[in-house]
């Protein structure tokens, strides 16, 4: 399949666009390299730049990828961000995606995989969290992924597109050449391993006092292979609706420093803060239906062998990507 992938520059975009062209199919690349990195681009996919917003941009680009199918990951993705600007979450990750969606109607486009997120669901009034969990986000991110899903839900009752929404957990670990970095940088595993680097004193703990075993929150914790692998099989399988993507298996900040500890010889030194303000006690999966209708099945499902690829990849790229 020819797919039009935008945010290919980006972290699990990056992933996805080489395990789709190291499986034949053909990519073309999306992306304004406002938050992505060129150096993450693989040079045998096709790369348009050019930003969401631009309504024009983003039409000429889909009308000329002669495309079969849209995964879409560009977007914005800090919980702490979205509290603080809610409006650049809802202009870029709702009225941006729109345009795409526009673009593919016109185009004649119908399959769709749609990165979202178990922000969606909020703080859950039980685990693990399945699809028929109610949606209640509880920070902006979160709505504006529910609010572009309803949008697609719309457009395929009256418009005839086919979306698949995988809402996944926390996305970890590396893939060969391809790592996590953002900046700034607002993500658990990145942030306990610049510690481990040298490049900051401690890590910042916020909060110990939720409602868990040890105090601090309690994440489901996805290999970025699997969660690419688990966008393939959708695409490839003709599949659509909602999907949580996890390993059902949840994991405290404790516990994940504690591991790193372990991963990487280094003491990691601990700090307790205040809590962030949108961050649930607790995001667990259950990703049954996907194993089930998708066929999918995490091949790194351990914490421990998700923290020594993301610690393999940061050894080597310790400043991160070099643009």
């Amino acid at each position: 399949m020819r797919v039009f992938l935008t945010g290919g520059a980006g972290y699990i975009g990056s992933v996805s666009a080489r395990m789709l062209l190291d499986e034949g199919h053909e990519v073309v690349v999306f992306d304004n390299l406002e938050r992505g990195h060129g150096a993450a681009l693989d040079p045998r996919a096709e790369f348009m730049e050019g930003d969401l917003r631009e309504r024009e941009q983003i039409r000429a680009a889909v009308l000329a990828s002669k495309a079969d199918a849209i995964m879409h990951f560009a977007a914005y993705a800090y919980v702490g961000e979205s509290m603080d600007d809610p409006l650049l979450y809802f202009r870029n990750n709702v009225i941006g995606a729109t345009n795409l969606v526009e673009a593919m109607i016109e185009a004649g486009i119908k399959p769709f995989i749609f990165s979202s997120t178990c922000a969606t669901y909020g703080q859950p009034a039980r685990l693990p969290i399945t699809e028929e969990t109610p949606q209640h986000p509880e920070n902006p991110y979160g709505e504006s992924k529910l609010m572009f899903e309803r949008i697609l839900s719309w457009c395929e009752q009256r418009k005839g597109i086919q979306p698949t929404f995988l809402r996944y957990f926390n996305a970890c670990g590396a893939s060969g050449p391809l790592g996590e970095h953002h900046d700034p940088e607002p993500h658990l595993i990145p942030l306990i391993l610049q510690v481990a680097l040298g490049q900051r004193e401690n890590i910042s703990i916020y909060g110990d006092d939720y409602d868990t075993p040890d105090g601090t929150c309690i994440r489901d914790y996805i290999h970025v292979e699997d969660l690419a692998q688990a966008h393939i099989l959708a695409l490839t399988g003709g599949h659509t609706g909602a999907y949580n993507l996890g390993t059902g298996t949840g994991h405290s900040v404790l516990e994940v420093i504690e591991t790193a500890r372990k991963v990487t010889g280094h003491a990691i030194p601990a700090i307790v803060t205040p809590r962030r303000p949108g961050d649930p006690a607790r995001l667990v999966a259950a990703a049954d239906k996907a194993k089930r209708v998708l066929g999918w099945s995490p091949k790194h499902a351990d914490i421990e062998t998700i923290l020594r690829h993301a610690w393999d990849w940061h050894q080597a790229h310790p400043t991160g990507y070099p643009d």
